[in-house]
């Protein structure tokens, strides 16, 4: 992509719902981009177009952040997009497509998000069924290491469970499913042990935590069944969390001592407060972004001043040592050192002031009074 679209450095960024092209270019063109993805992706212009947005410099930097925050994502705050970013840098740095510009808004885009889940609570209430089902039992256990799971169903929500539970180093997970072919690839994916329907009262009793999401139109566990497993664990407490519609789990089974049981009914109360709870963070999270945004321009505005002073230093140093060798050799060839350095000042002086002295003038001409009031501040000058 660098070479073909002509670009000074690039990194991608791919998730489930975005491809983002980070750039570092000479021009505003953005054709060549869409060309790119066209070519490599056999995808029409009219395609991408109907779907692309670009920014720009300021306004680029501030997507970026909004992105790494999680105020840009499907699920506001979600945390899986910083991790993603993180890992289109790492890629872009392997392939040596990363250099100091886009560098240094990487850097900054890290520490922005940093700060946003550090001063906010933008990420602190679970607001997906998935997530808030396992920090639900993290609530119940104080710690899921040691905790065996039951995962009944094989469902996309199932999966994220799995997923969320894998994070919390839960010790074993069993997933029970219609067909024993899907449980196993499910179970494979996460060290897991896999078993049918009709196998869960057998294996009841060796999990702590049930999870159910079936499709199934009657209940997959019944009172007695789960009667039976609490025997066999002396009564050891279980945990257990329904989020099928309808219920996979009789709601009897609430009644029992020593059984934890939610439904996504529980579960969406929960996650409806988190989602306003997000929200209001999400303003100050915004707050946060703006500010840095400026601070960052600021500092990158910073930097273009401080390669001009060393351009203008080096012209003016260069001078200094030509006019220095002319009046070593005037001295050499007899001249009194006092009216060597005397010419010598007089010239580095005239060479100094000469590109201001034409640009002053034609200020002066055009009107631009405002640029002699810059000029008067920059050197220092009073009005009198």
């Amino acid at each position: 992509m660098r070479d073909t679209a002509n670009l000074n450095e690039v990194a991608i960024l791919s998730t489930c719902n975005r491809t983002e092209l980070y750039c570092s270019t000479d021009g505003n063109d953005s054709n060549r981009l869409i060309d790119w993805i066209s070519d490599y992706h056999r995808l029409t212009r009219a395609t991408l177009q109907a779907c692309a947005y670009e920014y720009w410099n300021e306004a680029a930097v501030k997507h970026m952040f909004r992105v790494a925050s999680g105020l840009d994502s499907l699920v506001l705050g979600e945390p899986q997009i910083l991790g993603q970013l993180k890992s289109a840098y790492t890629v872009a740095k392997e392939a040596r497509t990363i250099g100091p510009e886009l560098g240094r808004v990487f850097q900054q885009t890290f520490s922005v998000a940093k700060q946003v889940r550090t001063d906010t609570d933008i990420g602190a209430n679970p607001v997906s069924i998935a997530f808030a089902a396992v920090s639900l039992a993290k609530h119940i256990f104080s710690s899921l290491k040691e905790t065996s799971v039951m995962l009944v169903g094989a469902g996309e929500t199932v999966e994220l469970v799995a997923r969320h539970l894998k994070e919390n180093q839960v010790e074993k997970i069993i997933v029970a499913n219609r067909t024993l072919e899907r449980a196993a690839v499910l179970a494979h994916e996460f060290d897991g042990v896999a078993i049918t329907l009709e196998e869960i009262p057998t294996a009841l009793d060796s999990v702590d935590i049930v999870v159910t999401s079936t499709a199934s139109p009657l209940p997959i566990l019944g009172k007695g069944a789960v009667e039976q497993a609490l025997k066999r664990r002396k009564h050891k407490p279980m945990f257990m969390i329904d989020i099928a519609v309808p219920r996979d789990i009789e709601p009897e089974v609430g009644d029992l001592d020593d059984v934890y049981l939610y439904t996504v009914d529980d579960l969406n109360v929960t996650i409806k407060d988190n989602q306003q709870s997000r929200q209001e963070s999400a303003s100050q999270a915004e707050d946060i972004v703006e500010l840095r945004v400026t601070q960052f321009m600021r500092q990158l505005r910073e930097l273009d001043a401080v390669a001009t002073l060393k351009h203008y230093r080096h012209s003016v140093e260069s001078m200094r040592e030509e006019e220095h060798e002319k009046a070593i050799q005037l001295i050499r060839g007899g001249m009194d050192p006092e009216e060597a350095l005397t010419r010598m000042g007089h010239s580095l002086t005239n060479k100094i002031l000469h590109k201001p002295s034409v640009g002053l003038r034609k200020a002066g001409s055009e009107g631009r009074i405002d640029l002699l009031d810059w000029a008067r501040e920059l050197f220092g000058l009073d009005d009198d």
